[in-house]
């Protein structure tokens, strides 16, 4: 399988610049060599600037959690694709199942920054995934088919080869609750079949798909050895140096 996995470390609205340090210095020798996976961290915006100093030579990179589809603009409280890319950060996150439900966030804005996170050459992680209503009414195929449409609106396939997605089952989210390694894999399925639909088979084959919702070390292995399964979006486990390497590491 030529995908490399992701490993990201989603913060959150966790950490101060010196906590936020204090991690980095006692990870980085923890994943030093660590070549199999990619390794990527995503702070909070103000966190950026020591985050990507203190990883500076490492295997890790740093992403924000959020940008705004407008190259710049009056925005009070926004994070343009030039700021990011001007402290050195090179993924972010779209459309992540916080952004949309207490920030509004719509498939037209995630395809909106999506295309701006694309066109400044900044690694876009778009993140889909069902609540826990849609899924108890079978409704997690028809949700998901009409996030993945959302999102690539106007994307072809040549500009879809940086995208990765995670899906993240909402319900799982932060909950302790987690899908099954069966569950996770037919979603991504799913997903794969559909971009492959909307992008080509080619396409579909080589994006990485993450997983994401109570992501640990205990069932790191179970999820991750799932040939479906490129990788995950870590949430709460990703706050401590040794739980996130234990994850890394699986």
């Amino acid at each position: 399988m030529s995908r490399k996995s992701l490993i990201a470390a989603n913060w959150k609205m966790y950490k101060t610049p010196a906590e936020a340090k204090a991690f980095v210095d006692a990870f980085l020798p923890l994943v030093a060599g660590h070549d199999r996976d990619e390794i990527a961290l995503f702070p909070s915006p103000v966190l950026l600037p020591t985050v990507i100093e203190a990883v500076k030579g490492s295997n890790v990179a740093v992403g924000a959690q959020n940008i705004h589809f407008a190259e710049e603009g009056a925005y009070t409280g926004e994070t343009s694709i030039g700021q990011l890319k001007a402290v050195g950060g090179t993924h972010t996150l779209i459309g992540h199942s916080e952004r949309r439900q207490y920030f509004a966030e719509t498939d037209a804005i995630v395809n909106k920054k999506l295309h701006t996170a694309l066109k400044h050459g900044i690694v876009p992680v778009v993140c889909i995934g069902e609540v826990l209503e849609e899924r108890e009414a079978g409704n997690t195929e028809a949700v998901l088919r009409k996030q993945v449409a959302g999102a690539f609106a106007g994307i072809t396939a040549e500009m879809a080869k940086p995208i990765v997605i995670a899906y993240e089952p909402v319900w799982a989210i932060g909950t302790g609750k987690t899908a099954t390694p069966e569950m996770a894999a037919d979603a991504h399925r799913i997903v794969r079949a559909d971009v492959a639909k909307l992008l080509g088979a080619e396409i579909a084959a080589n994006i990485r798909i993450l997983y994401g919702g109570s992501v640990k070390p205990e069932n790191a292995c179970d999820l991750l050895c799932q040939p479906e399964i490129d990788g995950a979006l870590v949430g709460g486990a990703s706050l401590k140096p040794d739980s996130f390497t234990a994850i890394v590491k699986y």
